[in-house]
Parts: C-alpha cells; sequence; structure tokens
C-alpha cells in the first residue's frame, strides 16, 4: 500500500474509558498512529429533533489518507453508540516529519498494511 498523506478523523465518545478502548485497538490494528483524546468536551446537538447537552470525550486520530476509509468504517464497531459522528478527512498539509511518521503506516507489513513504531503525539 501506497501512503496517502496525512489524514484525521474527529469522533466523541460518551466517555474517556470508551475512547481510550477505542484507540488502544486501532493503535494494535495499526489504523491510526496516535489518538489525542481530549476526556471533557461540552457538546452542544441537535439529535433526532431534540436539543441535547452532554460531556464528551473528544478523540483525533491521527492516519494515512490510505487507511482513512478502513478507519471510519472500523470505528463504529468500537464505539458504544448505535450510530457515532465520525468525520475524516485528508490534511491539506503537515510537517514533513509528521508526514513520514504517518506515512509508515503503510510503508511496512502489519495488521493494517503497515507497522507503528517509536512514539509521537
Amino acid at each position: 500500500m501506497t501512503s496517502g498523506g496525512p489524514a484525521l478523523v474527529w469522533c466523541p465518545f460518551p466517555d474517556a474509558a470508551s475512547a481510550e478502548r477505542a484507540a488502544d485497538i486501532l493503535l494494535a490494528e495499526a489504523l491510526i498512529a496516535c489518538a489525542n483524546i481530549l476526556p471533557a468536551l461540552q457538546s452542544r446537538y441537535v439529535w433526532r429533533g431534540a436539543p441535547h447537552v452532554d460531556t464528551e470525550a473528544g478523540v483525533l486520530f491521527k492516519t494515512d489518507r490510505a487507511l482513512l476509509e478502513k478507519l471510519i468504517a472500523r470505528i463504529p464497531a468500537l464505539h458504544p453508540a448505535d450510530e457515532p459522528a465520525i468525520l475524516g478527512w485528508a490534511c491539506d498539509a503537515a510537517a514533513p516529519a509528521t508526514a513520514r511518521w504517518l506515512g509508515d503506516l503503510v510503508a511496512t507489513p502489519g495488521p493494517a498494511g503497515g507497522d507503528v513504531t517509536g512514539e509521537r503525539s
């Protein structure tokens, strides 16, 4: 698989524990290189016609564009909600070292086509 460049996925979880579980699985499956978990966000939204206010844990997943669709397809199975809000996009720009790091997900054989090595956040 060839690197498609950096990509991000945003997904709120109902709590930090469920976000951490999903992140750990996605790291082990080499679908992401990093998950930045913001443990206490206030979300105000309309769902099925009714306004809601909740405290959630937001997660920004860092990946490679070549894995973006696989990642978006995988998250619902790891998320406690029936219909989680998942947004993904390719990055227009990134520092060269960051692009290489995320590209390593697809550069070497591994569970998702790459192997996560090293630590960054």
